[in-house]
């Protein structure tokens, strides 16, 4: 089938995704040569460049498939790529005597390397980290397929020509790739019983905040104490300093500090926990 033209005829191409890269090079030729004399905005200009566009979508597959370790989704990489897949059809001029599969590919891989860049990263590291990760996804499918193991770091660095510690710092990096849910569901065992999630084994509980407001509360408690009072607990709590050396400072023996203490101690005790008075 073909589509009638003013400056002649093409083929009409029923399932352009169908066609083979090889036939597709050539159906391109005719189809760019067309492109060039039609106005842009109409009807036949906008047919001839969406053929143009699926005719060469296997470009972007091809690029596609050298990202597939990175674990994002393909589909998504798919979709990146053919961006750049049509910025190369806007931009492609027949006058430069280039194949286009040479002029489209740099432009396929850019766009799919910002993606990468710019939107996959969960945390920001810098570009050197993150293109020693790239080597370093490959080097790892290499030397696990040749020794049938996990490779050391020593074999790794050999392989990338990197000193070992930025391998391990590429290593650390790629941790910063992707993120998880704090409420992602793990299993701790066998049977839904035994389901949690993500946040229950990050972090642990502030011990300051409970202190903060034990502090807040104990305050007013201190200000209601007598001046000696006051004086005594600021020297055994905050001076540090023993019922003896307390003893000596306010003229009493050592079994009174302790007596004393006791009494305000069970004061505060009753002030803040009325249940234990």
């Amino acid at each position: 089938m073909t589509r009638g033209g003013t400056d002649g005829e093409l083929p009409l191409i029923e399932e352009p995704l169908s066609v083979e890269p090889r036939n597709a090079r050539v159906l391109s030729r005719q189809f760019f040569d067309r492109l060039a004399v039609l106005e842009e905005g109409t009807h036949e200009y906008q047919y001839v460049r969406n053929t143009l566009i699926e005719l060469n979508l296997s470009l972007v597959r091809y690029a596609a498939s050298r990202y597939r370790n990175r674990g994002d989704d393909r589909e998504d990489v798919v979709q990146v790529g053919t961006i750049g897949l049509i910025k190369a059809i806007d931009r492609f001029d027949l006058s430069r005597e280039v194949e286009f599969t040479t002029f489209a590919v740099p432009y396929i891989v850019g766009e799919i390397k910002r993606f990468f860049r710019d939107t996959s990263w969960a945390v920001h590291v810098p570009r050197r980290l993150q293109e020693a990760r790239i080597e370093l996804v490959k080097a790892t499918e290499e030397l696990s397929s040749r020794l049938d193991r996990e490779p050391t770091v020593a074999e790794l660095a050999e392989l990338m020509s990197l000193p070992e510690e930025e391998v391990r710092e590429a290593r650390k990096a790629a941790n910063a790739y992707t993120s998880a849910s704090l409420d992602t569901t793990l299993l701790t065992g066998s049977g839904d019983e035994n389901e949690a999630v993500l946040a229950d084994f990050i972090g642990v509980e502030d011990a300051g905040y409970e202190r903060v407001e034990d502090f807040n509360s104990l305050a007013p408690l201190i200000g209601e104490l007598s001046q000696r009072d006051r004086e005594i607990v600021h020297m055994r709590f905050v001076e540090e300093l023993t019922q003896a050396q307390i003893g000596e400072r306010i003229g009493v023996s050592q079994m009174q500090v302790s007596r004393l203490l006791n009494r305000i101690l069970k004061r505060l005790r009753a002030g803040l926990l009325p249940e234990a008075a």
